[in-house]
């Protein structure tokens, strides 16, 4: 545990507090939707795959070697699966652990520099927001990812400017990038890196830190940790691993991968609706963290500083290092070619620093520059948020049709009240946040209308709209899998035609064959194999079937998807029963 100079009873008000409503926000009905496809589909399946054949070193995808992730999340899917099953749940659990875990350290390290206001305020609004919810929500590599980055970069605080017996946090800080690097790759230690990096060079320390952050026998234990298993990979699959993993690393850096290049200035927009509500206040924020630094660095020099400083001497300095690490992080990703809305996640603990220490600042001294502004700011962003959540329905329905070979039930059904629920929190929420803020005297209720309005529209999300969504959209196509898993045997066909849903080997719990709409000439090669085969199909697919297939029998329907076979009698020992998420009317 992190130390802290504040009362134990303080921290144990505070962190009842947080581990309460991260509980409720992060982990209340985390099995009850089917998983998402593709890539909360593919980690759930290759951890299930883990688990079912024993081998902890190989991840396997359909049966099949896959490269594209380290193993460390498998192993965690799979230990989760031997606890409590194999379901949506035990998936999706090792993500909502770490994220609750990031709360935690982040309330932990910042009070023990910033105090335990700022410290509450940081965990709040690094729990508080649409990104870091929903990562902790979806059986991902991220939010195991933050957590690790995050234990790294706050390891290195600590060892560098801690009290002597804090020194030896600085052995996390390559413990943690190992530990990262086994998540999701060199993006694990990069991060850390390019943050420590950027702050040794702009603060003038590195002479300081090549004598006190013991970087070569830290590089030492890096390697022990995070070569092991990679070494292992390249002595089982040599040059095919080597490849895959180039392609997944160097080769998403330089070029983009599977459609996901987007605008440079792709980040601004996804770093101000998924850090909402606080990124009203981040430009401030990170602006006014640079003017605090430079105030303080001439008065004290920093290379020549005692790290042993009282906590307010210490501030400016680590909202300045926030302030880098949240800079060099975007600024990495920006520059990659392969840009995805979560691979922004690592900056977002430094944002909530940022903020937090902003708002505290502008609660002591009212005259605080910019915060009126910056309150405006977080209103204006609610206000355009809750406009398109209520033209979410009618622009549904504007684009509906471009979405039945993937929905087949597109046009068929709307998105109930939800999104007018949502928006209507908003609007209140942030005239709230307006009416309070804008007033000196009242100011300190514009953070909890603020927060608050923040979990109502997660709940609604979650209670209101996400079962909609999982029942048309999502679990159809999963429960035919969950049927075809149970009445095929290993030497029988399963096969997907249509659009690829990964999801549906994790339900099947057996190899499927994904065909696509254009691919006749595969499937009807398949076809003449033999056998028992069963297909699942959205009904527009239907005409695209070969003459192989025509033949084939409907033996279940779901939602605008068919279960086809060449054997009509389906089987399901009664002392099976269906997945939760997969369960109709869930």
């Amino acid at each position: 545990m992190l130390p802290s100079r504040k009362p134990s009873s303080t921290h144990l008000l505070n962190l009842t507090l947080l581990t309460l409503l991260a509980g409720l926000l992060l982990f209340l009905g985390l099995g009850s939707m089917g998983l998402t496809d593709r890539d909360e589909g593919r980690n759930a399946e290759a951890g299930r795959e883990m688990f079912e054949t024993g081998d902890w070193v190989s991840p396997t995808f359909n049966y099949e070697p896959r490269f594209a992730k380290p193993a460390l999340v498998y192993w965690l899917m799979s230990i989760s699966y031997s606890l409590f099953g194999v379901d949506e749940f035990s998936a999706r659990l090792p993500s909502a652990i770490f994220g609750l875990g990031s709360i935690v350290l982040q309330y932990l390290f910042v009070s023990r520099f910033c105090g335990a206001v700022v410290g509450l305020f940081a965990a709040l609004m690094l729990l508080l927001n649409l990104e870091m919810i929903g990562l902790s929500r979806m059986a991902l590599t991220d939010s195991v990812l933050i957590f690790l980055t995050t234990l790294s970069l706050f390891s290195f605080w600590l060892g560098f400017h801690g009290h002597d017996r804090e020194r030896w946090w600085r052995w996390m800080v390559y413990a943690g990038m190992a530990l990262a690097t086994l998540t999701k790759g060199p993006v694990g230690f990069l991060v850390p890196l390019v943050t420590i990096s950027l702050y040794l060079t702009v603060t003038s320390q590195w002479r300081r830190f090549w004598r006190q952050g013991a970087p070569l026998t830290g590089t030492i234990l890096f390697a022990a940790l995070a070569l092991p298993w990679y070494a292992m990979m390249w002595s089982l699959h040599g040059t095919e691993y080597a490849a895959s993993a180039e392609a997944n690393t160097v080769g998403r850096f330089f070029n983009p991968m599977e459609g996901h290049g987007f605008t440079i200035l792709f980040y601004v927009p996804v770093l101000l609706l998924g850090f909402f509500p606080w990124s009203g206040w981040l430009p401030r924020a990170w602006y006014q963290a640079y003017r605090t630094w430079r105030k303080a660095k001439t008065q004290t020099s920093i290379k020549d500083s005692n790290p042993r400083v009282m906590q307010d001497e210490m501030s400016p300095e680590l909202e300045w290092f926030a302030a880098l690490w949240l800079l060099g992080i975007f600024l990495f990703f920006t520059l990659s070619s392969t840009r995805l809305p979560h691979y922004i996640g690592p900056l977002f603990p430094a944002a909530a620093l940022l903020t937090a220490s902003y708002w505290h600042r502008s609660l002591l001294h009212p005259e605080t520059k910019g915060i009126r502004a910056s309150i405006h700011m977080l209103m204006a962003i609610g206000y355009l948020l809750a406009i398109g959540l209520a033209s979410l329905p009618s622009l549904y329905h504007s684009f509906a049709g471009t979405l039945v070979k993937e929905f087949p039930l597109a046009t068929s059904i709307d998105l109930g009240s939800g999104p007018y629920v949502a928006s209507m929190v908003l609007l209140i929420g942030m005239t709230l946040v307006g009416y309070l803020g804008l007033q000196e005297s009242r100011r300190a209720g514009a953070f909890w209308a603020a927060g608050a309005s923040l979990a109502l529209l997660v709940l609604i999300i979650i209670q209101l709209v996400m079962p909609g969504l999982n029942r048309y959209f999502i679990s159809p196509p999963q429960e035919l899998a969950y049927v075809a898993g149970l009445t095929l045997s290993h030497e029988d066909q399963l096969i997907m035609f249509g659009p690829s849903r990964p999801s549906l080997v994790f339900y099947a719990k057996r190899k499927v064959l994904f065909v696509r709409g254009n691919e006749q000439e595969l499937l009807r090669t398949r076809l003449s194999q033999g056998g028992r085969t069963m297909i699942i199909m959205p009904d527009s697919f239907k005409s695209s079937l070969p003459t192989e297939a025509q033949s084939f029998q409907p033996v279940l329907t779901r939602f605008g998807y068919q279960l086809l076979s060449n054997q009509t009698t389906v089987t399901i020992p009664e002392s099976v029963t269906p997945p939760a998420a997969g369960l109709p009317g869930h």
